[in-house]
């Protein structure tokens, strides 16, 4: 004869023991608040003549407020992680350009190294040209516009920063049908006309429509900005001032 052991029966807890325990143990929520959040608070409708208890809309009320507090501790974490990432990444390009030797590295820097650095797709300098020459700058690497383009482009801005659009094909040339959003940053060589310094733009395209747009911080990329217009001046030796 076979014997078939038998499976010991699962045991049940019934609410008469769940309120049991509740009576012996009374302080049992002061000892475990998390439980409060398990719980659906009763919402009874009061009688004609009776005074509405409104212990249970609290309870719901402070669980949505915790919930809408670490929603937003959550989203300014994350910010707070990609704004560290991008310093980093700012001052990683910044080291990278003050490592250049010669102007054609300092350029190919900006043109090439940046873009890995900083994790965009494209990166381009623009100088702005008399048709002729390009005082100062004798260089390849740089892509050149008309006379007054710059400005037309920037809007009376120093940046400016552009979701969902397409490539600009004398800025980006054949990488411009890859580009969807943008940043345009001025670079001041100089500020003195007499030097014939071009106006010049640093622009920094991606593939992700969504990754520059309308009123995102441009404090850092602004200092990268600024760092590249002082190695322009050291490096073509144009004065400070």
């Amino acid at each position: 004869m076979t014997i078939v052991p038998q499976t010991p029966e699962k045991s049940v807890i019934e609410l008469q023991h769940v309120l049991e325990y509740l009576r012996a143990h009374p302080d049992f929520l002061a000892e475990n608040p998390d439980a409060i959040e398990l719980l659906l608070p009763p919402k009874p409708r009061p009688r004609k003549g009776e005074v509405a208890d409104f212990q249970s809309y609290m309870i719901e009320r402070l669980k949505a407020d915790k919930e809408e507090v670490i929603t937003h501790t959550r989203t300014l974490v994350e910010t707070s992680r990609a704004n560290m990432n991008n310093q980093q990444r700012v001052h990683k390009a910044v080291l990278r350009l003050l490592e250049a030797t010669s102007f054609d590295e300092f350029v190919q820097t900006i043109t090439s190294d940046l873009a890995n650095l900083l994790d965009v797709d494209i990166t381009v300098l623009v100088v702005e040209a008399d048709g002729q020459n390009i005082p100062h700058i004798q260089t390849s690497g740089i892509r050149l516009i008309p006379p007054g383009t710059a400005d037309q482009w920037m809007q009376g801005k120093n940046v400016l920063l552009q979701d969902h659009i397409a490539g600009i094909e004398p800025i980006y040339g054949g990488g411009a049908k890859l580009v969807q959003s943008q940043i345009l940053l001025r670079v001041d060589i100089s500020h003195d006309p007499e030097l014939n310094t071009p106006p010049a733009l640093l622009a920094f395209g991606s593939r992700d429509p969504n990754l520059f747009q309308p009123g995102q911080a441009t404090d850092q990329i602004l200092f990268l900005a600024r760092v590249i217009e002082r190695c322009f001046r050291m490096w073509l030796d144009v004065p400070r001032a």
